[in-house]
């Protein structure tokens, strides 16, 4: 049984770091893609493999990261609590669905062995309030060791408080996501977090889709969006409803861009004038990497 596995690392700058953890991931040969940003100061891998195999690469990638990458140091937009910050295991089938979670979950137990408090979220959380990766990433680390030191938060495993430079890590099993990009023509970061707020779900967009508003060098801003089911919400529906609310406002999207595989399905009727930054079908969707 494949199965996926999209670990995001809080790495996206250093080169040495960023082919370190390639290598761990791609041992056997099942690498299918990795992204790196530096302005979020993150990198985000798409490997595929079987059960124990999978277990493995993750495994050794999550040892270099708590190596190699100390979290007192880390600067970038994107919100993290770790090194290794979120390690999800994906299903593309109904048939994998329990072995994803099976996966996910000795997974988490390897990276606790190393001194990482793990969390689980999505639907290996232990109460409905710990589904969201938002409800551990507030505040970031800093935050998240002070509610770990009062007794506030407790870990599913491993250590009762961060790893003194890896910090903690996220895990669940889920089916594909989209993790879609898409940057306006303003520098004007305010803007594009009133998009992202008009966007999310709990902000009357599109079911499943969670968003933030970012800053971007070179005059634009950025909707950085997880879009949880993007067979039922493909990414014409982000993009159509993220014009509207940047026309609100003066503003509109200039270029887009996918991060890690996205189902075919997604892509249905997506817009030709809205470039994806570096997108290859043949690369870039599942079906195509099967």
């Amino acid at each position: 049984m494949t199965l996926l596995a999209v670990p995001n690392f809080s790495e996206g700058r250093d080169t040495a770091v960023i082919a370190a953890i390639r290598a761990a991931l791609d041992a056997d040969r099942g690498l299918l893609d990795r992204h790196s940003d530096s302005e979020h100061n993150r990198s985000v891998y798409t490997v595929a493999g079987e059960g124990r195999a999978l277990v493995e690469l993750l495994a050794a990638a999550a040892a270099v990261a708590v190596q190699r990458i100390d979290m007192r140091h880390h600067r970038g937009l994107h919100p993290c609590i770790g090194a290794l910050d979120v390690c999800p295991v994906v299903w593309l089938d109904d048939e994998g669905k329990e072995p994803a979670r099976a996966c996910a979950r000795e997974v988490a137990e390897r990276i606790a062995a190393l001194l990482v408090p793990v969390f689980l979220y999505g639907e290996l959380a232990s109460s409905e309030e710990r589904r969201e990766r938002a409800y551990f990433r507030e505040g970031g680390l800093p935050v998240l060791r002070k509610r770990m030191m009062v007794g506030e938060l407790a870990p599913d495993l491993g250590p009762a408080a961060p790893h003194p430079t890896a910090g903690a890590t996220l895990v669940t099993a889920r089916p594909p996501l989209a993790a879609f990009n898409i940057e306006l023509d303003t520098a004007d970061a305010a803007v594009a977090q009133r998009v992202a707020a008009g966007l999310r779900e709990t902000g009357g967009g599109p079911a499943g889709v969670r968003a933030i508003g970012l800053p971007l060098e070179g005059g634009r801003s950025q909707v950085s969006t997880n879009v949880h089911d993007p067979i039922a919400v493909p990414l014409r529906q982000v993009v159509a409803r993220v014009t509207e609310l940047a026309a609100e406002q003066g503003a509109r999207p200039v270029v887009s861009e996918i991060v890690g595989l996205v189902p075919q399905a997604a892509l249905q009727g997506f817009p030709p004038s809205l470039p994806i930054r570096g997108f290859d079908p043949d690369r870039h969707v599942i079906e195509r990497r099967r």
